[in-house]
């Protein structure tokens, strides 16, 4: 695994060793932002699910301004720390050790100016994402995008609470399904 593009294009991010974690592909995390590339600069960006970081960590090579990290596993997290230390990223960051659906209501209630702008999702496979998608509508900046990432054989949703579906691409076995606010 390594990062794709940016400040910190080339740099390699460490692995799993443990059964259970599915990294996003180098070549999927490349459409996804060739995808989002026109809003990245100065975003701020909420990887959920975080897993080895790899979303998040691409986002800040790409010129997010903050990414924020959710993960529940003790040793995903500390993953994701190692991964960010191998980078060289000190700052610009925070992980939250919590369930994303916990970790949403409590983010919640950010102002108006620290809402997300971009929301990147890539639960396991087998998890329904409908309720994390309609919470994610209420931690978002209006014109946010968010992605979620999901098996090709079990569709995303078209609208989940405030967010409509707006396009779906499909990878292999996986798809990728951006949402927006509904206007």
């Amino acid at each position: 695994m390594r990062i794709i593009a940016g400040s910190l294009k080339g740099r390699r991010l460490r692995a799993p060793s443990w059964p259970g974690l599915r990294p996003t592909s180098d070549k999927l995390r490349e459409t996804i932002f060739n995808i989002l590339a026109p809003r990245l600069a100065g975003a701020r960006v909420l990887d959920g699910y975080a897993g080895t970081g790899a979303l998040g960590i691409e986002a800040l090579s790409r010129g997010a301004a903050a990414v924020t990290f959710i993960e529940r596993d003790r040793h995903a997290q500390a993953l994701i720390e190692e991964n960010l230390a191998r980078c060289g990223i000190t700052d610009g960051y925070v992980i939250i050790r919590a369930r994303v659906e916990h970790a949403l209501e409590e983010l919640r209630d950010r102002p108006a100016a620290d809402r997300f702008n971009i929301v990147l999702l890539d639960p396991p496979y087998a998890v329904a994402p409908d309720s994390v998608l309609a919470a994610t509508g209420n931690i978002i900046a209006d014109a946010a995008v968010v992605m979620l990432e999901h098996a090709r054989k079990q569709p995303a949703p078209p609208t989940a609470g405030r967010l409509v579906r707006t396009r779906e691409v499909i990878a292999g076995d996986s798809a990728l399904a951006f949402y927006a606010c509904q206007p």
